[in-house]
C-alpha cells in the first residue's frame, strides 16, 4: 500500500474516533456497536475504491470515444417509451 493510502487510513480512523467520543454520551452502548461496524465497512469500501483506482492502468478502465453518430443513436428514446395516457 502506498504512503497516501496508509495516510488516509489514519485520517478516517482519527476522524472516526473523534466522532465517537463525541457521540458516546448520546448515543446507546448497542447503537454504538452498530456504528463502529459501519464505519469499518465503509473505511474498507473507500480503501478498495481507492487501491482500484490507483492500480489500474490508464485508458483500460474507460471507452474510447465513440462516433457521434453512434453517441445520438444511443441518447434517443426507446419507441416502447413514451406518455401513458390518462382517462
Amino acid at each position: 500500500m502506498s504512503r497516501d493510502g496508509e495516510r488516509l487510513i489514519e485520517l478516517v480512523n482519527e476522524l472516526g474516533s473523534r466522532v465517537s467520543h463525541a457521540l458516546t454520551d448520546m448515543v446507546p452502548p448497542a447503537a454504538q456497536v452498530h456504528l463502529i461496524n459501519a464505519q469499518r465497512e465503509l473505511i474498507t469500501a473507500l480503501m478498495l475504491i481507492y487501491e482500484h483506482r490507483v492500480t489500474t492502468t490508464p485508458g483500460r478502465g474507460r471507452r474510447a470515444a465513440t462516433s457521434p453518430r453512434k453517441a445520438a443513436a444511443r441518447r434517443r428514446t426507446p419507441a416502447r417509451a413514451g406518455k401513458i395516457p390518462i382517462e
